[in-house]
């Protein structure tokens, strides 16, 4: 059943949940998938964009040589230079970046909605070749 939330329109809970969270993940508005706890934040577009996000994040983690997790302060001090935005995820407070060899998952989101910045979290996904960076789309005549 949809619910109305204030005056931003009519959200639908993207299934229930299975551990206790203080927040529900949401479907919003204009199709954006997004957390809700008194306030709303968007964390992707589209539902479509969430799972891009889970299946890039299980690609890279199978894929890069070297995984470093970034909290706080230090997410905010990466530097994104040379770095793309993956728009297959349709990130909006979490979002990926692709470099030459690096993936990189940013995540806001959560942080945003309990006012918490200490929570902000980036996953770098380095060393990885060009399969790791794109997957099917580097090798002619897929997609």
């Amino acid at each position: 059943m949809p619910e109305e939330w204030g005056a931003g329109g009519w959200y639908f809970e993207a299934g229930e949940q299975r551990t206790a969270l203080p927040y529900s993940f949401v479907i919003g508005p204009g199709g954006e998938f997004g957390l809700h706890a008194g306030d709303w934040v968007p964390l992707h577009g589209s539902v479509e964009g969430w799972v891009e996000a889970l299946a890039l994040a299980d690609h890279a983690r199978r894929c890069a040589r070297s995984t470093t997790v970034l909290t706080g302060d230090a997410v905010e001090g990466l530097d994104l230079g040379g770095f793309e935005p993956v728009s297959e995820v349709a990130g909006f407070a979490d979002a990926w970046w692709r470099g030459p060899d690096s993936l990189i998952a940013i995540y806001r989101g959560e942080a945003e909605l309990m006012c918490a910045p200490q929570c902000r979290t980036a996953t770098v996904y380095a060393g990885l070749d060009a399969w790791g960076l794109r997957g099917l789309e580097t090798f002619p005549g897929s997609r």
